[in-house]
């Protein structure tokens, strides 16, 4: 199901919650569709539902939270942070990324999922900075992202390909 486009009408019900187990069929048909039709992620092969789990899983047993934004009962978007690498020196550094069906977006869906990322991060203590790694090109998330509070830290030009082209990678940060 998705969502009219545009502000959301006063009988619309905006609920952004914890995700959970119920929720991953929408979460894999979301990330699938930015895997097939956007340069929002550089993956090129779509997920699997068995992986999306292993990425909950993994998420919540690590104590970092993954949240879903419900239209009217309906999973339209979600949000997570995670490590950002590997390594000891980087436990306080998290990077984080959002997604929102594209039937629903323009409709403040992402501002308030990423709203809510922070203030999980504020209220968790153990954050620093939370990094956002955006394909330099997508004017939305950076503008949405510099509502939030990020800076731009740095461009890496022509880091990744999809599409055939190349692409350069903006790092944003937001220091806690």
């Amino acid at each position: 199901m998705t969502a009219p486009r545009g502000p959301l009408p006063m009988t619309e019900t905006l609920l952004i919650r914890d995700a959970g187990e119920a929720d991953l069929p929408r979460l894999l048909a979301i990330i699938n569709q930015a895997i097939r039709e956007t340069t929002a992620v550089w993956h090129v092969q779509e997920t699997t539902l068995e992986a999306r789990r292993g990425w909950l899983s993994d998420r919540q047993g690590a104590g970092r939270p993954v949240l879903v934004a419900e239209l009217d009962g309906v999973v339209q978007g979600f949000a997570s942070y995670g490590e950002f690498r590997p390594f000891a020196g980087f436990a306080a550094t998290v990077e984080h990324s959002v997604y929102v069906d594209p039937a629903a977006q323009g409709r403040g869906l992402g501002r308030q999922l990423l709203a809510a990322l922070v203030a999980r991060a504020e209220k968790a203590g153990d954050v620093h900075v939370m990094v956002a790694a955006i394909e330099a090109g997508n004017a939305a998330s950076i503008a949405l992202h510099k509502r939030e509070g990020f800076v731009e830290a740095g461009v890496l030009k022509e880091t990744g390909q999809k599409f055939g082209r190349w692409l350069d990678l903006l790092f944003m940060t937001r220091h806690f």
